[in-house]
């Protein structure tokens, strides 16, 4: 199923849910992130950064890679590099692959799925809620953390698919 759609009905059920509790919808806040989970990380990903959220496709693999670049998988005659996010990072994968999501990552320099252990839906922010804090130097996600949001009593970390695409060892994923 296309994952467009899939964001889409994220923003309708965020829709809904602001409808439910008063609050009008894109008035007051300046930031929404699709929120995932890795591990036992819950962290958040800027909408202009994840272009689609997809169910695991099938896909083909590939020799001499590394192990966290799962395979190719055809989405719309485009040929989609599927990245492991849990393993690439050294973590262990909580869902069976079936069950699990793709974070399409398209952009001028990179177009690429990120697999992830669960989606759980749009997230919305304000500019007051945004700390300048990161994660702990020693977390597998500190290199692409930008700071942190704190809402409902709780730390939303943000995580930068941009920086990710920086990263020499996920872009040379040969063997």
């Amino acid at each position: 199923m296309a994952s467009k759609g899939f964001i889409e009905l994220l923003r309708l059920a965020d829709l809904a849910k602001t409808r439910s509790t008063g609050l009008q919808s894109g008035k007051g806040y300046d930031w929404r992130g699709v929120v995932f989970e890795v591990g036992d990380q819950r962290l958040v990903a800027p909408m202009g950064e994840v272009s689609e959220v997809l169910n695991m496709p099938e896909y083909t693999s590939m020799p001499m890679v590394e192990p966290w670049l799962l395979g190719l998988a055809n989405i719309r005659g485009r040929l989609l590099p599927l990245t492991d996010l849990p393993q690439f990072l050294h973590l262990p994968n909580r869902q069976q692959k079936k069950q699990r999501k793709v974070l399409i990552i398209d952009n001028s320099t990179v177009f690429s799925g990120l697999v992830v252990d669960k989606v759980i839906g749009i997230e919305q922010f304000t500019r007051s809620q945004y700390r300048a804090e990161t994660l702990d130097s020693d977390s597998p996600f500190a290199p692409y953390n930008h700071g942190k949001f704190v809402k409902d009593q709780q730390d939303w970390f943000v995580f930068m698919p941009s920086l990710l695409a920086k990263d020499p060892r996920y872009i040379d994923a040969a063997m």
